[in-house]
């Protein structure tokens, strides 16, 4: 903290230093300063990224923290341990602004940034204040002796391209207000942009949110997202998509970049997209998720529920707890049945759901068509239904989204009026086995 009136921290100086509880005990180490940057408006601090046991870093609002000295920073003892991981608009002091290469706008030249300085406002909000920068040489012997190595700090306003190019920053700001949108709503706002910006767009979302939002593009435009992406990245992306959604993708891209983009894949998720490939689109195997959810017969009910209740679990998947013998990861044991989650509502926390077992052992096989797999949950009134082999080993999922998906035309979300749906398959079945699904939990 600075001497003077106003409080003051340098965001290099501070990485290193011991986060405190109040009571005095140690529980973290600063490593980074987040900061937005703002609309003709200074960047604001909306935390730290502080790494705690095991050297994971997690992130520490600034409304938690309460003072911020030398050598200590003491907050009100509470973290989230949850990994940290940059939203929208969000930007690392030390990992993206340190050693960027800013143009002075006296015209004297260029600077590399050394630290970055922030200062409490009379609102009490973290601010970028200062800026502690070194010369670049410029050409000539004479003009680069005196300049080399000069530093001198200067304020944000005196500088242009600290957090990027003005395209770079643009984007920040673009993903920044759409932040609160849900997927389908962005994916349309992303159908509107040029290329050039829909890739841009792209790069400023969590792996997470793209993943949701290319769920939502027409083919076209998903492709051309995914192949104007560093290859690793988009790898990134297609790890934490449902099988089913990423086996999709792939098999829309270019041979050779799928082939690339499975390779830099996670082992075990390009397995399960690989699996998925080997089932014609219109089949319950081309349809079905491979992450279902599994339980042993013993499980009791408080646990099923406490898996349902996941958060980043989809209203479908989360309709329905498969019983299986063990191995509980597809392709499994046995299945036993399934257990809707209206029942598990209504029994005993330690009951075994095996005793739960729903008397209509109804599934499907890999190999059925579209039709057969739409009319079996139309008539038992399912959001989702078993897939199994011919060995009765459960090997995933079809849920009424993926159906829906299938049904609808391929051109669906580009469409601004609804037209007539040709072709044998009967909505109105499809409607009836949707009745009782809420989606407002997948937004």
């Amino acid at each position: 903290m600075s001497t003077t009136q106003t409080p003051r921290f340098y965001a290099a100086r501070l990485a290193g230093t011991s986060v405190f509880d109040p009571i005095g005990d140690a529980v973290a180490t600063v490593r980074d300063v987040v900061v937005v940057p703002q609309d003709r408006a200074p960047a604001r601090a909306v935390g730290f990224v502080v790494e705690v046991a095991a050297k994971r870093r997690v992130f520490l609002p600034i409304t938690r923290v309460t003072s911020i000295s030398p050598g200590q920073v003491i907050s009100t003892g509470v973290l989230n341990v949850r990994r940290f991981e940059k939203r929208a608009g969000e930007l690392l002091v030390i990992g993206d602004l340190l050693d960027r290469v800013v143009s002075l706008t006296d015209g004297s030249g260029e600077a590399t940034v050394l630290d970055v300085a922030l200062e409490q406002n009379r609102h009490r909000d973290w601010e970028v204040s200062r800026l502690h920068v070194r010369r670049r040489a410029k050409g000539g012997s004479l003009s680069r002796l005196v300049s080399r190595g000069a530093t001198l700090t200067v304020d944000p306003e005196e500088v242009t391209g600290l957090y990027g190019t003005q395209a770079e920053q643009s984007a920040h700001l673009l993903a920044a207000s759409y932040q609160e949108l849900n997927p389908a709503d962005l994916g349309e706002i992303i159908q509107e942009l040029d290329a050039k910006r829909r890739i841009e767009l792209a790069a400023e979302l969590s792996d997470e949110r793209l993943a949701d939002v290319l769920e939502e593009l027409p083919e076209d435009i998903r492709v051309e997202v995914v192949t104007g992406l560093d290859a690793t990245r988009a790898a990134d992306v297609l790890d934490v998509m449902d099988p089913d959604d990423a086996a999709d993708l792939v098999q829309e891209l270019p041979e050779q970049v799928a082939s690339e983009l499975l390779d830099l894949m996670e082992p075990e998720e390009a397995e399960d997209v690989r699996r998925l490939l080997a089932y014609d689109e219109y089949t319950a195997g081309g349809m079905m998720t491979t992450e279902p959810l599994v339980v042993a017969p013993e499980t009791p009910v408080a646990t099923c529920l406490a898996m349902i209740s996941r958060e980043q679990l989809h209203a479908a998947l989360a309709s329905t707890v498969h019983v299986c013998r063990s191995p509980l990861e597809t392709p499994t044991g046995k299945l036993l049945g399934i257990v809707h989650f209206q029942q598990l509502l209504r029994e005993r926390p330690d009951r075994a759901v095996g005793d739960l077992l729903d008397a209509d052992k109804v599934a499907v096989a890999p190999s059925a068509h579209l039709s057969e797999v739409t009319r079996e949950m139309a008539t038992y009134n399912l959001v989702s239904i078993p897939v199994i082999d011919d060995d009765g080993r459960l090997l995933g999922a079809v849920t009424v989204d993926d159906v829906l998906d299938h049904v609808l035309p391929e051109d669906w979300r580009e469409e601004d009026e609804p037209r007539p749906i040709t072709g044998q398959i009967d909505l109105s079945e499809i409607a009836r086995a949707t009745s009782r699904d809420s989606r407002e939990g997948e937004g």
